[in-house]
């Protein structure tokens, strides 16, 4: 079965290049492709051990990859450190391929790796916080309000741990037990960090402490990592139930104490210090942050004055309909604050209101679905799902995020939405978020990676998953769905202009030492956000540096590339043909999608 499949995703990722290679050259890359998909094999399966979670979120944790179910990352020291020796032994197999003897598909492949890989081995360095190796959470804090087992762990065991059979029961319970060991490795770690001076914010920590006691607090029978798998091995012979409460007792509880314990030892010495300019090295961790996130090397300055630019043209188009609409004094900002508060667009801060913005979520799913033939010619399944985010990690997360499901589709891909208070969402800023997190972005996307090779399927590029996602906001738009609804059209600039604002925002939080009310106070005046969202968003970049920027730098990128299609194509250029050979192209640096982009000009052009 495993071998079947790797054939076809090989056969699929190797349709995008055909077009553009002889056939007699076919035989001159099979021996180099052949040498270069072993390895990239057997580094998808040794990422995989090092993050088993991962299979489980792929729903490969079968076969034999079964033992992964068992397992959690390990996020003591000495997990990290495999995880650096691991990235140091692929980078130094991979330096010894000879990439001439590459297909164009295969070199992009070796270059994904090498990238991510390399990115991560360079964020390794600083010694402290948590290197995301082929994501997007790049932090300098091993735990924040955002960071931590504390809401990783019980989220995956609830949404993506399969458990239908005793033996799945069992792998939960032994990552139950595995979960206190994790708060505890973490824990060591956040000793070494203070010992560097690397401290979040009193800000930070104060959320951080609120969420990680309501974790421990109650009656551990009552908590869902306890009520999750009593409710679903009900009828199981074996009282699995009883088994995760007694290890929530004994390992769990125990191990949380421990670590609300050294947060707070971290509270006494924090400042309200907002930006990772604080630290010793802090403008080299915040440069690799960028670099990271954006897979550019725009300077911080750079990304602050493309911020304010891109803003500005934004902005004009806003004017326009806000006019329009008879909105004609003050700023743009000012105006959309207005815009906010209109009753018309508001939703009861209650369940009746949070009900009402579920429905409206799930409707703009299925219209936008049925849109999709427009815009691609190769369509995938679009399996999503529109959840709430779990209470407790409600006043820590942003707005709402989402990503695909399992590759076999027994698990949906997720749209989820923070609901602490429905004064986060407007009914105009709704429509665009759906696009963005579900149809035709996050989960969208996500489904094309798994026709991938494995190791593609599970690395990843912030700038190309969040500038995609922005794109996707965008095609929205060019499908129609704004067409007689100005106020939408409003609410989708607003998230365009948002992206833009993180330029700023970031870059002048730990660039140019902003504090957070500065911060907040420009966001809500500039975009006309509300400040419930904004201070959330803020509080989100100062313990995730550079992540914020690669939405709009990747969205510009993407956009800068398909004029560069037009104009190369002329009267050839196909709309839906140019947004399949970017998503198709699957998850890359940007300067890696410009090799794609060039392939899928040469092929349209023979």
């Amino acid at each position: 079965m495993l071998t079947t499949r790797r054939q076809l995703m090989l056969g699929t990722a190797g349709t995008l290049a055909a077009a553009t290679l002889p056939r007699q050259v076919d035989a001159f890359f099979a021996d180099g492709d052949a040498q270069a998909d072993a390895l990239l094999t057997r580094t998808a399966e040794a990422f995989l051990k090092l993050y088993p979670e991962n299979a489980t979120s792929l729903g490969i944790d079968k076969d034999a990859r079964a033992p992964l179910k068992h397992q959690l990352t390990d996020r003591s020291p000495q997990g990290q450190g495999r995880i650096v020796a691991h990235l140091r032994q692929t980078l130094a197999e991979l330096g010894k391929l000879d990439v001439k003897a590459l297909s164009p598909v295969m070199r992009t492949n070796v270059e994904v790796v090498q990238a991510s890989y390399g990115n991560g081995l360079d964020g390794f360095k600083f010694g402290y916080g948590d290197v995301a190796v082929g994501s997007w959470r790049n932090t300098p804090y091993v735990v924040a309000q955002n960071v931590g087992a504390y809401l990783d762990v019980p989220r995956m065991l609830d949404t993506d741990h399969q458990v239908k059979t005793r033996e799945d029961a069992e792998a939960y319970l032994d990552r139950l037990e595995s979960y206190a060991e994790q708060l505890d490795g973490e824990t060591e770690r956040l000793k070494v960090a203070a010992g560097k001076g690397v401290i979040a914010p009193d800000f930070l920590l104060d959320k951080n402490l609120k969420q990680i006691r309501l974790a421990r607090s109650g009656n551990t029978a009552g908590w869902g990592l306890v009520t999750s798998l009593a409710n679903r091995t009900a009828g199981m012979e074996g009282d699995f139930g009883n088994a995760a409460w007694m290890l929530a007792n004994d390992k769990v509880v125990p191990a949380l104490d421990r670590q609300i314990a050294e947060i707070e030892r971290h509270r006494k010495r924090a400042t309200s210090d907002a930006g990772v300019w604080k630290f010793k090295d802090g403008d080299a961790y915040y440069a690799w942050a960028l670099r990271a996130s954006t897979t550019t090397t725009m300077r911080p300055d750079e990304v602050h004055a493309m911020g304010l630019d891109q803003l500005r043209q934004i902005q004009a188009e806003m004017d326009t309909i806000l006019k329009g609409l008879g909105y004609t004094q003050g700023s743009v900002g000012a105006r959309m604050t207005a815009l906010g508060k209109d009753p018309r667009f508001l939703f009861p801060d209650d369940d009746t209101g949070r009900a009402q913005i579920m429905k409206l979520l799930n409707d703009r799913v299925a219209d936008i679905r049925t849109r999709m033939p427009r815009a691609f010619d190769t369509l995938v399944q679009g399996n999503v799902e529109v959840k709430r985010l779990p209470p407790e990690e409600e006043p820590g997360a942003p707005g709402a995020y989402g990503g695909a499901g399992s590759i076999d589709g027994t698990v949906p891909g997720k749209f989820w939405i923070n609901l602490r208070t429905t004064g986060l969402h407007t009914k105009y800023s709704l429509p665009t978020l759906t696009y963005h997190e579900s149809i035709p972005g996050h989960v969208w996307q996500g489904e094309y990676a798994f026709k991938l090779p494995l190791i593609r399927t599970l690395l990843s590029f912030n700038a190309y998953s969040e500038g995609w996602a922005l794109y996707a906001e965008q095609l929205a738009g060019e499908l129609g769905v704004y067409d007689e609804d100005p106020v939408g059209r409003l609410g989708y600039l607003q998230s365009i202009g948002f992206r833009a604002c993180r330029l700023v925002v970031d870059s002048g939080l730990h660039a140019k030492r902003w504090t957070r009310r500065q911060a907040i106070d420009w966001f809500v005046e500039t975009n006309g956000s509300p400040e419930e969202e904004v201070a959330g968003e803020v509080d989100r970049y100062c313990s995730w540096p550079g992540q914020a920027c690669g939405y709009k730098v990747g969205h510009s990128e993407i956009n800068r590339l398909r004029d560069r299609v037009k104009t190369a194509l002329g009267p050839r250029y196909d709309f839906k043909a140019f947004n399949d050979a970017v998503v198709l192209g699957g998850n890359v640096p940007m300067t890696v999608l410009g090799h794609v982009v060039d392939r899928h000009i040469a092929a349209r052009k023979a």
